[in-house]
């Protein structure tokens, strides 16, 4: 039993620190795509979160095959000026922007046809 709960401790430890995705938000970037028209999609995460990454698997495979659109994340507990600016309270939150509106946002959704879909939302 005990080498049982080690195995499952060691699995679960691996799977949060799986989360590599770096901070690539910035305001001046954020308000040069929205000046100009783009859809910006903006992941908040943190590392120790499995629905995080999750989400982050779905974002990266959506950033192959939305080419116009701006793929932004950040990191939650790292940057919480930019989770006061979007007025973000979660780590799992992905927020869709088109012509400095939002458009579309869901919280803790890992669903990737319901993900496209808020994606979407924005074309």
């Amino acid at each position: 039993m005990k080498k049982l709960l080690i195995l499952l401790f060691a699995l679960i430890s691996f799977n949060t620190f799986a989360v590599e995705k770096k901070t690539t938000f910035t305001q001046d970037l954020f308000n040069e795509a929205q000046k100009n028209g783009k859809i910006v999609v903006i992941n908040s995460w943190n590392k120790s979160c499995g629905t995080c990454a999750q989400q982050i698997k779905v974002l990266n495979e959506a950033e192959k095959e939305f080419k116009d659109i701006l793929f932004l994340s950040y990191e939650q507990t790292a940057n919480t000026d930019i989770a006061e600016l979007l007025n973000i309270d979660f780590w799992t939150t992905i927020v869709v922007y088109k012509n400095n509106i939002e458009v579309s946002r869901s919280i803790g959704q890992t669903d990737k046809s319901k993900i496209y879909s808020l994606i979407k939302k924005g074309i």
